[in-house]
């Protein structure tokens, strides 16, 4: 809403169809905050406020005109009941998709440390065929890509911490506990975990906050769905973004026309600014990503990586000695010895220095302040949201005892009941302390396990919900939720006299879980936003989550066991797994290590408590620290992307408003946001085709390779680089142009 004379309010507490004389609400403004209580309705929507504060007495004598915003109409109606949503076709569909992305986001996590949200290719996926072929309406087409999209995120909550068995003080460990049925069932109680405890928070940050947390996935995917139901030009807009990132995703993962991530810096020679790196991940779901969010978040994000590559790095790498970040490596598992070559930033033993100095700070001392920011930026943010989520208890509560007093509940607004919630985190608990599979010193201990699974659980639930609500599903830093985790895990352990390598495995199951009960939680918040653009039923989207994490579970578990076998030449040697050896599992070995610091009290706590502060002293400039805190953990060749798509948005949007047109924020399905849709889903799902080709097709994918078949060497290693920056940039013309179009 917006004040005549420019000023934001936000009100609070009042129905939308009432009295509205005194309702009360805020002014933020850049300079002041005064109540307004309403004195006469003008119109249906219009109001006008009597300023109660002598701070704005020079405005409009003392009143201001306030233009109530509508409220929010999904794209089926809540009365309309003919439409089909939970059919078998529905969840068998999502349920067969989630087994194809779920096995392919372990080998590309295993790989890389990376993942894909799968929510928009399975979206595109059951436009294409399920319409096509069986028929579907689009609520059941959300039913398939939400109990797909189940598959993907608990693949990468897998992935990224249970292979730390593997790696643990105690070798015999992982023979113990790196089996099938233990992972079969982390990956099903975490995945359940997640969307568990999502059920109390849908309204708080789902519906109350639709109008602040984007979830941009989520909203692309909704936007799919609605374009590819009403066809015509919303479904060609979003159709043309798909494919121009595909044709941009084929030249830059296929045939490497494309630099995937330009670098520009300075070298440790440089004598006023060394190991100064700007470089930016240049692909379209990025730009897309960026688009949806807009400028105000992006650039938040962004303002992060700028302090973390351009301030914090050339300070470390200036004061810090080459062998003591090294040495610092080789601590936190990133490096065999300080005699063996490699690792990140690529350590020379022989000259003593790094070929990539600014990569070895950011491992050995900023990933562990971003993780400290992340950490209380979380924190914070919960504290500032209770408020919001006791209310929203308050009102599943409410709605729970409507339902059995046989009172009315919206389709749309119907979840699963708050029983639901309690029995079933009640019952983790016990079977946690009740399975033999589980790690534990008895009973006892493993009913604390249990506790502390359901604590943590809703408190990264609610956060890794609002981070992806900001910057999306692919880039929410969940491994520094499950460091964040992992740390709070062990001065628990400490404080009770839980120390040595006993009880390391105890923490893993613990962070472990965290880290797929997160990851899911993302995965479902962006599902149910989804839903709630398209006018979803909740509880039917939750109940095909849980179905689509133990579908998933059973396969994700099956291909974890399958990569871990050794080829006859790790046999040959002696070695037994292969993830360690031929798959890095970086997020999985960087798990172990800090446990074993943890509980062994040998961590560095300064650089956590950095991040710490970092996270205080936003909040103190009236940023909001979580956006922050994940722009410093993650690399700035993330945010940056996303903020240039973010910038591209803020000058349409200041082009519409100086020549009076409609912005881009007032119609979601608008041209420029359709389009950076189909970057998003264009991008994603390539990313994902090329995953699976990457197992089978990798010497064939190398022949066709133009980049080390002499493309970067015609062009330089710099010129190659601005040749992708030239394709970038073009792309974001291409977006500004379709956006600017009426």
């Amino acid at each position: 809403m917006r004040l005549f004379f420019g000023a934001d309010i936000q009100l609070l507490d009042c129905p939308f169809f009432g009295d509205y004389r005194y309702c009360i609400a805020f002014i933020h403004a850049a300079h002041f905050k005064a109540f307004f209580v309403a004195i006469a309705q003008q119109s249906p929507h219009v109001f006008i406020f009597k300023n109660l504060s002598p701070t704005l007495a020079h405005h409009s004598n003392n009143q201001a005109i306030v233009t109530m915003k509508q409220p929010f109409k999904p794209y089926i109606a809540p009365e309309n009941t003919s439409v089909k949503e939970f059919t078998v076709k529905a969840i068998v569909l999502g349920s067969i998709f989630g087994i194809i992305f779920g096995a392919s986001t372990v080998y590309l996590a295993l790989k890389a440390g990376l993942t894909v949200s799968a929510s928009i290719p399975i979206a595109v996926l059951a436009i294409s065929l399920g319409q096509k072929f069986f028929g579907t309406t689009i609520l059941e087409n959300n039913i398939i890509q939400t109990a797909g999209s189940a598959g993907e995120s608990i693949a990468a909550g897998v992935v990224f911490t249970l292979p730390a068995f593997l790696f643990l003080s105690d070798p015999a460990v992982g023979d113990e506990f790196f089996r099938y049925w233990t992972i079969f069932a982390l990956a099903v109680l975490g995945g359940i975990l997640g969307t568990l405890m999502m059920i109390p928070l849908r309204r708080s940050l789902i519906v109350k906050e639709h109008d602040t947390l984007p979830y941009p996935e989520g909203t692309a995917c909704g936007q799919v769905l609605i374009a590819g139901d009403k066809g015509g030009s919303f479904a060609k807009t979003a159709y043309q973004g798909l494919g121009f990132a595909f044709v941009y995703a084929l030249l830059q993962k296929v045939f490497h026309v494309i630099s995937e991530v330009p670098t520009f810096g300075t070298t440790m020679a440089n004598k006023y600014f060394p190991a100064a790196t700007v470089s930016a991940e240049i692909t379209p779901e990025y730009m897309g990503v960026g688009y949806i969010i807009g400028p105000r978040i992006a650039g938040v994000l962004v303002a992060g990586g700028v302090l973390a590559w351009l301030g914090l790095i050339p300070l470390l790498a200036t004061l810090v000695p080459p062998d003591i970040i090294a040495a610092q490596l080789v601590k936190l598992g990133y490096l065999k010895d300080l005699v063996t070559a490699g690792g990140p930033g690529d350590w020379n033993p022989t000259a003593h220095s790094f070929g990539d100095t600014a990569s070895a700070v950011y491992r050995a001392y900023v990933r562990q302040i971003g993780a400290g920011a992340v950490a209380a930026g979380g924190f914070i943010t919960l504290l500032k949201t209770i408020p919001t989520i006791i209310s929203s208890f308050k009102e599943s509560v409410g709605a729970l005892k409507e339902r059995a007093a046989g009172g009315a509940i919206s389709r749309t607004e119907n979840d699963l009941s708050m029983k639901v919630v309690g029995f079933g985190s009640l019952a983790l608990i016990l079977l946690m302390a009740a399975l033999p599979i589980i790690p534990g010193t008895g009973f006892g201990s493993k009913l604390v396990l249990g506790l502390l699974v359901v604590l943590f659980g809703f408190f990264f639930v609610t956060v890794a919900s609002r981070i992806v609500g900001i910057i999306g599903s692919s880039n929410s830093p969940i491994s520094g939720m499950t460091i964040a985790t992992i740390m709070a895990t062990a001065l628990v352990f400490i404080g009770i006299g839980w120390t040595g390598k006993t009880y390391e495995p105890m923490v893993l199951v613990v962070g472990g879980m965290i880290c797929i009960a997160a990851a899911n939680a993302g995965a479902t918040s962006q599902d149910l936003k989804t839903g709630y653009l398209v006018g979803a039923t909740p509880k039917y989207q939750q109940m095909s989550l849980f179905i689509g994490a133990i579908v998933s579970s059973i396969v994700i578990g099956l291909t974890v066991k399958y990569l871990d076998t050794p080829t006859p030449e790790l046999a040959a040697q002696g070695i037994q797994h292969a993830i360690g050896e031929k798959f890095a599992a970086p997020q999985a070995t960087l798990m172990a290590t800090l446990i074993k610091g943890l509980l062994s009290f040998n961590l560095d706590w300064q650089f956590v408590l950095v991040g710490v502060f970092i996270a205080i002293v936003m909040e103190l400039c009236g940023v909001k620290s979580l956006s922050f805190a994940v722009g410093l953990y993650l690399p700035l060749s993330t945010t940056l992307p996303i903020f240039l798509g973010g910038a591209i948005k803020g000058i349409v949007e200041w082009r519409k408003e100086r020549s009076g047109e409609k912005t881009e924020g007032d119609d979601e399905l608008g041209k420029g946001n359709l389009f950076a849709t189909g970057l998003v889903a264009g991008g994603a799902l390539m990313g994902v085709v090329i995953a699976i080709l990457s197992v089978s097709m990798s010497a064939q994918l190398d022949a066709i390779n133009l980049e080390k078949n002499g493309l970067a060497h015609a062009f330089g290693e710099q010129g190659f680089m601005w040749l992708g920056v030239a394709f970038f940039a073009f792309m974001g013309w291409v977006l500004y142009r379709v956006a600017r179009k009426a």
